[in-house]
């Protein structure tokens, strides 16, 4: 069979009915066969029967492809290398996409034996060309490529396929195209790298950036606010792999006397002004204001029309008020010496509704005035005032007096203007003043002195009184007829005389005016005369009531002595753990938690605490984990009347007991319970059906420990503590409703795309036997050992502070990107080492006063560990004030990067520097110190940082772990050394 003729037919017929379309959005091409347009002088090897290289015309321009089919030539090995490839510095990632044929090899009937119907794709870095010079051991395989369509004779299928070559750390590469035995044709190789374009988000530019690779899914960009425009912090955006820019961090904001408009800060225009830093439009200048000019902040009051103190830049000015309306003055109905004032409010108000009153008094005697003073009162004010009325009382008879209403708004005090309103009236009465109230003033076995009080408005010189008294009858009648002496006084006082000893006298009085007109009698009121005392009878009384007296007195002092002893022994009753377990927070918590275990069906707890969703509203789309019960997808919930959201959906593996469905759906019960911005959300349940599930909200991120060792060296102190300060209130949440996790730890806490962490898995201590993590069996199940608290390994004593020491576990992991905390040391060792004082030591680059927060938690004396809100009080300090993350703790590579001298974990040394890197999980860049020479771990041992950066790599924290582990290396002494707090 004529393989050459058949490929050349084949191939150059379907390359001629080819259309290939170059999509470039938000990609820059590095190479594209398609589009070169002329010779590729790409390399081949073998040099004969190898891939050969076609061209033809199309549309006036010539295109050429590479083919190749040796089928019955048996073992194939044929290279086809493109020419070098210059990367981008910052492209670590590039994309490879292949359109090409191959031939089905059932076609080539019995010499298919050898036939393939796959080719490899390879690369190679370099930071030169190296022209000619082709050996397949510079060459790493990327992928092997397989179609989705296989040609047939008569009809041709292209394919196209697309791969990642991720990593990229030198200047170029080289991509090769390896054939074992196919019939394959290549029409077009395009290899680009895609970037987030420049772009204006919320009024701040960001630049074109080259999107991350897998070691930085997410590449944080800052920028810059667009002229006219501020941000209180500097706005930042993140470039995701597929160059889309994602969760905007601070906002630009337009300055005063400018707008947003077309991403832009424009100039308020004439007639318009804008008075603070916002990105709300310019608005129109308010009424009694001039017109503004281009980028006015304000607008300026036109004459006679003022803005108050407290009113905003963007009211309308105002002006005075007119005089109140109808004044008028009322004496009918009232007491004596009082009076009511009424009015109407102005006819202006002058723009304002804050109109008040203030009412002035004067008083005159012939030709001279004065003002009232404060003999005169006012009900409810004579100042201030809000109604159109007021009672003046206290009033003086036989005097005028002139009444001044003045109205007045928010702008008065800013013009000397005043508007008001005056009356004049007199008050004359003809009435006697009214006696009041009557007082004993002195009294003796036959006589009794008494004074009264009278209206305040009458003048007693002027005033005469008529007393009557008479003596109280034991068994007085109604119908008998009264004797009663009468006085008449020219004061209102009098002694009266030759009484009776013991006796009950009644007494009323009334006055008198001028003219002799009487007025109305006071109520009668009972003094009695004191019986007579023979000698000697009053010094026994007074001593027999000193000594009673002092009876009370004494009684008193013991009672209060009692009290006092009772409530200093009420408070020493509080032991040391109640200062911890007893503050107001947890002692009035909002909410109270209610373990579902309590209820007699565990099923009534479930629909208590968690809502029923029906399945037709929850699909599920990939399987994103594996829980204890089944598998965990990641779906979409669309509940009615509800905004479409992705949720994370925990599944029951069939064939379950009602046990574990009951175990499976008390977690839901749990976090039904909860409410908070840090704790993992509950959409719902599915219980009525015969697929349970528990749908709760997705987190884009997964858990906390792997992105932290996915994004090593990335983030920064601030960040880290931000996200700790997050966990933080989460757990005072729980541990104000009186919950206590007992898993607290890095993997059972969950990160949304805003960075946001949430705390996660409430199953308690239901561990699994195959649980990764380290357990230990108790009398009461198994407990993670390396996060829980030794109080409570020992005694099974769970509480918030054997949470909070879990929580300082969390601390270490997130500072230490992930790491294992105590490493490979065995459950046992772990135990041991903390009762021997053993704390893990600061993490690399971990601030001084995160890490004293840790030790804190880790303390041995559980009352003497912080609590939560006191964690979160000292994270936010920290927040607010970033310098005092600048002191770093103390840090010993030796312990934290765990490598003994130049041994491995046997304790013989390294064999090759592979095996150290991989000892240090930094395996990826061992074909970088393999191109740069460095082949032996003396060599290592002579590098320094600039030794490190300069064979590529970049990453912060991937260069600290290498260098530190360095300067580990050359140390000698153990790693396996006990730090004691």
């Amino acid at each position: 069979m004529d393989y050459r003729r058949i490929k050349r037919i084949l191939f150059v017929n379907v390359f001629m009915n080819c259309i290939f379309v170059s999509l470039q959005n938000k990609e820059e091409v590095l190479l594209d066969m398609v589009a070169s347009g002329g010779e590729l002088g790409w390399l081949t090897w073998p040099d004969e029967q190898g891939w050969e290289i076609a061209q033809q015309a199309l549309n006036g321009s010539l295109l050429y492809n590479y083919f190749i089919c040796n089928v019955g030539a048996g073992e194939q090995d044929n290279w086809l290398r493109t020419t070098f490839i210059q990367r981008h510095p910052t492209a670590t990632r590039v994309f490879v996409e292949m359109r090409f044929v191959v031939r089905d090899c059932n076609s080539f009937g019995a010499d298919s034996l050898t036939c393939k119907e796959t080719f490899n794709l390879h690369t190679s870095e370099a930071d030169a060309d190296i022209g000619t010079s082709f050996r397949k051991g510079q060459f790493r395989k990327v992928a092997t490529i397989a179609p989705d369509e296989i040609s047939g004779v008569g009809d041709m299928q292209i394919n196209t396929e697309t791969r990642v070559v991720d990593n990229l750390s030198r200047k170029g590469f080289y991509l090769a195209f390896q054939d074992i035995g196919a019939c394959v044709a290549i029409y077009s190789v395009r290899v680009y790298y895609k970037t987030c374009p420049a772009t204006v988000k919320s009024l701040a530019a960001f630049p074109e950036t080259v999107a991350g690779g897998e070691n930085q899914a997410l590449r944080e960009v800052a920028g810059a606010c667009v002229e006219n425009a501020v941000s209180e912090d500097q706005p930042r955006i993140y470039c995701t792999v597929d160059g889309e820019w994602v969760v905007p961090v601070g906002q630009c904001q337009c300055r005063p006397g400018y707008e947003p408009k077309n991403d832009s800060c424009q100039e308020c225009k004439p007639g318009f002004f804008k008075t603070s830093v916002s990105n709300e439009a310019c608005e129109h200048c308010p009424k009694n204001t001039e017109p503004s000019s281009s980028g006015a902040l304000s607008c300026p009051c036109l004459q006679g029309f003022y803005r108050a103190p407290n009113d905003p830049l963007t009211a309308a000015c105002s002006g005075l008020p007119s005089a109140p309306q109808n004044l008028a003055a009322t004496t009918a109905q009232m007491a004596v010496g009082k009076l009511q004032l009424s009015w109407s409010p102005p006819a202006d108000t002058g723009g304002r509704t804050d109109i008040t009153y203030n009412v002035v008094c004067d008083r005159c005697e012939g030709s001279v005035c004065q003002p009232c003073g404060e003999k005169v009162r006012y009900d409810p004010s004579n100042t201030d005032l809000k109604e159109i009325s007021v009672i003046i009382s206290e009033l003086e008879p036989h005097l005028n007096y002139t009444f001044t209403v003045e109205a007045r708004n928010g702008v008065s005090q800013l013009s000397p203007q005043r508007a008001t309103h005056t009356i004049n009236t007199a008050l004359h009465y003809t009435d006697p003043p009214k006696v009041t109230a009557m007082h004993l003033v002195e009294s003796s076995p036959t006589s009794l002195s008494l004074s009264w009080s009278v209206s305040r408005w009458a003048k007693p010189s002027s005033t005469r009184y008529e007393l009557m008294y008479r003596k109280k009858e034991k068994d007085e009648e109604k119908n008998k007829v009264t004797t009663y002496t009468v006085l008449v006084l020219e004061k209102n006082s009098v002694q009266i005389i030759d009484l009776s000893p013991s006796t009950v006298y009644l007494f009323k009085v009334q006055a008198l005016s001028p003219e002799g007109n009487p007025g109305s009698y006071s109520m009668e009121q009972e003094f009695s005369t004191p019986a007579e005392v023979p000698p000697n009878q009053g010094n026994t009384a007074v001593i027999l009531g000193a000594a009673v007296g002092g009876g009370v007195m004494l009684f008193i002092v013991v009672v209060v002595l009692l009290l006092r002893r009772r409530r200093k022994n009420s408070h020493t009753r509080q032991g040391p753990e109640d200062a911890y377990f007893s503050s107001p927070e947890q002692l009035k918590p909002l909410k109270t938690y209610v373990d579902p275990h309590t209820y007699e069906d565990p099923n009534t707890a479930v629909l208590k605490f968690a809502s029923e969703i029906h399945p037709t509203h929850v699909s599920k789309q990939k399987v994103i984990g594996v829980g204890e019960f089944g598998e965990v997808y990641r779906g979409i919930l669309k509940a009615p009347g509800r905004k479409e959201a992705a949720v994370a959906i925990k599944t029951l593996k069939p064939g379950y007991t009602e046990k574990q469905r009951q175990d499976f759906l008390s977690e839901a019960s749990i976090m039904g319970q909860f409410c908070h911005q840090n704790i993992i959300r509950l959409e719902g349940v599915v219980t009525k059906f015969k697929h349970v599930m528990i749908v709760t909200e997705y987190m884009e991120n997964g858990a906390l420990d792997k992105y932290l060792r996915d994004h090593d060296g990335e983030m920064s102190s601030f960040q880290l503590v931000g996200m700790l300060r997050g966990i933080a209130a989460g757990m005072k949440y729980l541990s104000d409703m009186s919950y206590v996790h007992r898993d607290l730890a890095a993997r059972n806490i969950l990160v949304n795309s805003k960075l946001e962490c949430k705390v996660s898995d409430f199953g308690l201590s239901r561990v699994l036997e195959d649980d990764p993590e380290g357990t230990y069996t108790t009398s009461g199940g198994k407990i993670p050992i390396r996060w829980t608290a030794p109080e409570a390994i020992a005694y099974r004593k769970f509480t918030s502070a054997s949470d909070v020491w879990s929580f300082g576990i969390v601390m270490w992991e997130v500072m230490a990107f992930g790491e294992r905390p105590y490493w490979d040391m065995s459950n046992h060792e772990v135990m041991k080492a903390i009762n021997e004082a053993f704390r893990l030591p600061a993490p690399m680059d971990c601030p001084s006063a995160v890490y004293q927060l840790m030790l804190q938690c880790w303390l041995q004396d559980r009352s003497k560990r912080p609590r939560f809100q006191d964690i979160v009080s000292l994270l936010d300090k920290l927040l607010k004030s970033p310098d005092s993350l600048k002191a770093i703790a103390d840090f010993d590579p030796r312990v934290s990067i765990r490598l003994p001298s130049t041994s491995g974990s046997d304790g013989s040394p390294f064999r090759s520097v592979s095996e150290w890197l991989e000892s240090i999980k930094m395996s990826q860049y061992s074909e970088n110190f393999s191109m740069a020479g460095i082949v032996s771990m003396e060599q290592v041992l002579q590098m320094k940082s600039e030794d490190i950066r300069n064979i590529g790599v970049r990453l912060p924290g991937h260069l600290k772990r290498i260098a530190y582990s360095i300067l580990g290396l050359k140390d000698q002494t153990s790693t396996l050394s006990v730090f004691a707090v």
